[in-house]
């Protein structure tokens, strides 16, 4: 045997074990050399000592761990959970109490507060989530904000319960352990920080990978139906994801509290949440170790930038930066696999059913029509003939949000993309609008309609991750849009030329005065309507039927010539001119601009809003503005023994109660009742409506059985009408798709 053969087998071992050491090198190589760019980046934005950077990786870290509860709550329901903030918050507070209030034992107060966790995630989602197990995502993420706001009203009700007048911020750790790196100094909470996110992450690891639950979790996350059919109860696995996730927010808000105080009543808020999120979504979601070092990261620019600058809000600019152009960057394969996750979501936005072409002719039907219109109109008109000028005011800030909810069902209900910062085009065309009408002497009618433009030139460059990717992800980029806009785009402290004196009410065209509350509140009134002539004209243009196209299933519309860019981007143009175009009525409305009016909050309530009055529709706009703002300002007309329920649907348990018996919103009922007034109006006339039979449970099976039922008259061909009926659809859609 020649010396060759006996080498070849060596050779063979080092060729197959070399790409693994070789990609093992690579990757090792590639960290260290972004770990380096990164601080050198750092060091010449906002140059800080090492010991900052450990700081901010310390608090990176415990953001970490409620963005793995976003994680695997998002694998395994498909949907934000706007609710994780306070699902640690109310057991971190709990625990926070016993040692402040009553003086109980650290370490008997951290099981107590464990084992509220454990319940607290338990019973959320056995009591609120799995009545949700059906339906659209979209209306399970709305759900988990009525949750949120149920959550922060027990954490503000707790301090009462023990007795304190207000909430702590902080408490002293058991522990005397301290140490410095340069001039920054751990103590113990910090120090107890950095042993305990190791441990949590090596546990949820071992969960995740060598239990059998921990198996089951990845398998209903890969899909829940396939894991139903081989065994695994997945009913009861997500009952143990949410309890999960509520330790984990526990576990991070409990030790966050040693180090920066507790938030108590306002969790959801943009400190911590929107940083989960963006970590979140630059990891996918999915990929674990990338959420950790993308924590690790928002951390320490946090750290660096409050260090450098002092100013916290800076962070919110970047915070938005990043994850705009993370989802800029995100591989194509990736953004396909959440369009195909997000199929089911849109369900909620039904398209509304006109008026069947059998009875829009009746006398009785066509003026019905314009009788309740205009009965509506009127109403609208002569309001302020009848109301105070307090009233009148308030009335026109409702007018403005059916605007905002118009953007909103443009963007949302038609177009399909999720806008969770709604208000910040509104703040943006107020800065705008103002700035042009009260400091370049613009015309009040050319000033808003720069507004408009200046929304529809933003929502274009929010949207543009639109085009890569879509639903809930992208809502994380409004949100955080919202809080960059309400932080640092409208403080006069960083932007020089808002207008931040009393703003005047300048003349429309030169002529028309809008000084007076009357005149104010007709020109939102016209403006309004306005809005409400675009949205028609949009919806029945070639324009709306490409956008319901685009929202059912894109790669289809593309198969028919449509182009799916196009399309998204004049959705975010169209929704952003009309909800900025609303901020300049409203800046002279209020004639201030402020910054209150738009925070995160405030989107957080529009999108809510329209949720409830109905995404698909233009009356549900109209209604939900109506429910949410109409009903709050205008309490004291109503009977004094109804006011104290007036609020229900404002809260979380009225929003939770709303979703789960409309889930399509009062404008479902709206529509409901509209059908059945046809039905009555074909019954008596003796036609039969194929569109309205179908959504009727006949349980007749013959045409004799059909006849008696009433529903057609003794010489109707039954089996002719409804082959006519079946023809009649085939060719509506055949033509729709035709002019899609």
């Amino acid at each position: 045997m020649s010396s060759d053969t006996v080498a070849r087998p060596a050779d063979a071992e080092r060729r197959a074990a070399s790409p693994i050491d070789d990609d093992r090198v690579r990757k090792a190589a590639t960290a260290l050399a972004g770990a380096l760019v990164f601080y050198w980046v750092m060091q010449r934005l906002w140059p800080a000592p090492i010991g900052v950077y450990l700081q901010g990786m310390v608090i990176g870290g415990l953001t970490a761990l409620i963005a793995f509860g976003l994680a695997l709550v998002y694998r395994a329901n498909r949907i934000i959970n706007f609710a994780q903030g306070d699902l640690g918050g109310v057991p971190a507070a709990l625990s926070v109490l016993l040692i402040l209030g009553p003086g109980v034992n650290y370490f008997l107060a951290v099981p107590i507060g464990l084992i509220a966790a454990f319940a607290l995630g338990g019973i959320v989602e056995f009591v609120f989530i799995r009545r949700f197990f059906k339906a659209p995502r979209l209306i399970l993420t709305v759900a988990t904000i009525a949750v949120s706001q149920i959550l922060a009203g027990v954490a503000t009700a707790l301090p009462r319960v023990f007795g304190l007048s207000r909430p702590p911020t902080d408490f002293p750790s058991p522990f005397t352990w301290s140490f410095s790196v340069g001039t920054v100094v751990f103590r113990g909470n910090e120090v107890l920080a950095m042993i305990a996110v190791p441990l949590v992450i090596a546990a949820l690891t071992f969960l995740l990978r060598y239990t059998n639950i921990g198996i089951a979790i990845r398998a209903s996350a890969e899909g829940a139906d396939r894991a139903a059919l081989l065994g695994v109860p997945v009913k009861r696995i997500q009952t143990i994801v949410w309890v999960v996730a509520t330790v984990l927010g526990f576990i991070a808000i409990f030790l966050r509290a040693g180090i920066v105080g507790l938030p108590i009543g306002s969790v959801l808020g943009p400190t911590i949440l929107i940083r989960a999120l963006t970590a979140a979504v630059l990891g996918r979601m999915e990929k674990f170790p990338t959420i950790f070092v993308a924590s690790l990261a928002l951390g320490i620019v946090e750290a660096n930038i409050i260090f450098a600058t002092g100013e916290p809000t800076l962070g919110d600019a970047v915070l938005f930066v990043i994850v705009l152009g993370a989802l800029l960057l995100q591989r194509r394969g990736a953004a396909a696999r959440v369009d195909d996750d997000q199929a089911s979501t849109w369900q909620a936005a039904r398209e509304v059913r006109p008026i069947p072409r059998e009875l829009a002719h009746l006398p009785e039907v066509k003026w019905g029509v314009r009788g309740l219109i205009a009965l509506f109109v009127g109403f609208l008109v002569v309001f302020p003939q009848i109301a105070s000028d307090a009233r009148t005011d308030l009335g026109g800030v409702v007018l403005i949000f059916v605007m905002i909810g118009l953007s909103l069902v443009v963007l949302t209900g038609w177009s399909g993309q999720v806008s969770l910062g709604q208000v910040a085009f509104l703040g943006i065309g107020a800065a705008v609008g103002g700035y042009l009408s009260n400091t370049r002497g613009w015309d009040l009618s050319l000033a808003l309609l720069g507004a408009g433009a200046a929304g529809a030139i933003a929502a274009m460059v929010i949207g543009l991750p639109a085009l890569r990717i879509r639903g809930l992800f992208l809502a994380v980029v409004t949100l955080a849009f919202a809080l960059a806009t309400s932080s640092y785009a409208l403080n006069a402290e960083y932007i020089s030329w808002l207008p931040v004196n009393r703003l005047e009410r300048t003349p429309l065209f030169g002529r028309i005065s809008v000084a007076s509350e009357d005149r104010m509140y007709y020109l939102c009134l016209v403006s309004l309507f306005l809005m409400v002539a675009v949205v028609r004209g949009i919806r029945k243009s070639r324009t709306g039927r490409v956008l319901i196209a685009v929202r059912e299933n894109s790669r289809g519309a593309q198969a028919y010539g449509v182009n799916a860019t196009v399309a998204k981007l004049t959705a975010f143009a169209m929704s952003g001119f009309i909800a900025a175009f609303a901020g300049g009525v409203f800046v002279h409305h209020q004639q201030a601009l402020g910054i209150s009016a738009y925070t995160v909050q405030q989107s957080r309530e529009a999108f809510t809003m329209i949720v409830i009055g109905g995404l698909g529709s233009i009356p549900g706009a109209f209604l939900g503005a109506f429910v949410i703002k109409g009903v709050s300002y205008f309490q004291s007309i109503f009977p004094e023994i109804i006011r104290p329920y007036l609020n229900f649907f404002t809260t979380g348990v009225g929003l939770l109660f709303v979703l789960l018996v409309v889930p399509g919103g009062f404008s479902q009922l709206f529509y409901a009742l509209r059908d059945r007034l046809l039905r009555a109006v074909a019954d008596r006339r003796g036609l039969v409506v194929p569109s309205l039979i179908a959504d009727m449970r006949v349980a007749a099976t013959t045409p004799e059985e059909v006849a008696d039922a009433g529903l057609v008259t003794d010489d109707f061909d039954v089996e002719a009408s409804l082959a006519h009926a079946a023809d009649a659809v085939d060719a509506d859609t055949t033509k729709e798709m035709s002019n899609a």
